[in-house]
């Protein structure tokens, strides 16, 4: 074929092709204030979303402002997704929702509370609504997630389905987790926390959250002294292993006084899958009272990204396991 007549085919097939994008530019942009939040998307959407978080892990989320880039961001955003809108990021947010800045979705707490979304009560500080680490709570990161997935169905009907689908099986793998380890958890257990976002890590096992050592965000933290008959009737200490230095040293001393066991969890962290957020988090808890975590295993099979619980039923029938298959 003479060089002008290749030259020619080639010019055609580049007219006639169509042009090239790629495939993140096709998905909903879902922005959410923090990473876990950002976790339970990505676990629950998985790729058929781009998420990103903007306050960074490590900040203090109270005291965070946005950027300018960061609000040009969220002028992008198809959803953007909050713990439930009292941070000072969600508070700025909503008001740039209502002047019209942002044009995409942003949830909040009343859009949860549509989806089963729940406070719990800050039964040692003047009995209010407690609205930190809500994420923890699984009942909440379904809520959050639900409204999500309501939320990109309205913005890409076309893709509907996907997004029930990938919900449905998020929450499939939520409420199997839910079930093996509520299983493992005795009755009129008590704990005394570090901070109020423990609290939604522990209630939804039926721990109940008696003291805190740092009652409130605005409240200053309460002598280890202080709070020695709290800990010496309840059953363990739990603190945030991503919390400030001098708390976690005082969690730790309160252990050791009291004599009770202590576990830690990861409030904030990072984007890590929600699932295994979860299982960590119980783990820790479940390996405080008993003395034997639970054990997450990989599995080789037919599902990539399978894999099973083991759970150690301890004081209950000593040596049975009870195996749960989740599949992402």
């Amino acid at each position: 074929m003479k060089k002008g007549g290749l030259l020619a085919i080639i010019l055609l097939v580049a007219l006639l092709s169509p042009p090239a994008t790629s495939a993140a530019s096709t998905k909903p942009l879902v922005v959410a204030t923090i990473a876990p939040l950002a976790g339970i998307v990505k676990d629950a959407f998985g790729d058929s979303v781009q998420v990103v978080y903007l306050i960074p892990p490590g900040i203090d989320p109270h005291e965070y402002q946005l950027t300018a880039k960061q609000i040009a961001l969220l002028q992008r955003a198809d959803v953007i997704v909050t713990t439930d809108g009292h941070l000072p990021v969600e508070k700025k947010i909503a008001e740039l929702q209502a002047e019209g800045t942002i044009k995409g979705k942003a949830l909040f707490a009343d859009d949860y509370a549509r989806e089963g979304f729940r406070y719990l009560t800050e039964r040692w500080y003047t009995g209010k609504d407690n609205p930190h680490g809500v994420w923890l709570d699984p009942t909440n990161a379904l809520a959050i997630a639900k409204a999500t997935e309501k939320a990109l169905e309205e913005i890409d009907p076309a893709n509907a389905n996907i997004y029930a689908m990938e919900y449905n099986n998020f929450q499939e793998r939520v409420n199997a987790i839910v079930k093996a380890y509520r299983a493992l958890v005795g009755h009129n257990k008590t704990a005394v926390i570090q901070m109020p976002p423990d609290q939604y890590a522990i209630e939804w096992l039926g721990i109940k959250a008696v003291a805190a050592i740092k009652p409130e965000e605005e409240a200053p933290a309460v002598g280890v002294d202080n709070l020695l008959p709290e800990a010496a009737n309840s059953s363990l200490i739990v603190y945030g292993v991503d919390s400030p230095d001098q708390l976690k040293k005082a969690a730790f001393e309160l252990a050791e006084k009291s004599g009770k066991p202590i576990a830690g969890i990861i409030v904030f962290g990072t984007d890590e899958p929600y699932t295994k957020l979860l299982i960590k988090n119980t783990a820790a808890i479940l390996e405080a009272i008993t003395g034997k975590g639970p054990i997450e295993k990989p599995v080789q099979g037919p599902n990539v990204g399978t894999y099973v619980i083991v759970s150690l039923v301890v004081g209950l029938v000593l040596g049975t396991a009870i195996g749960v298959v989740l599949k992402k």
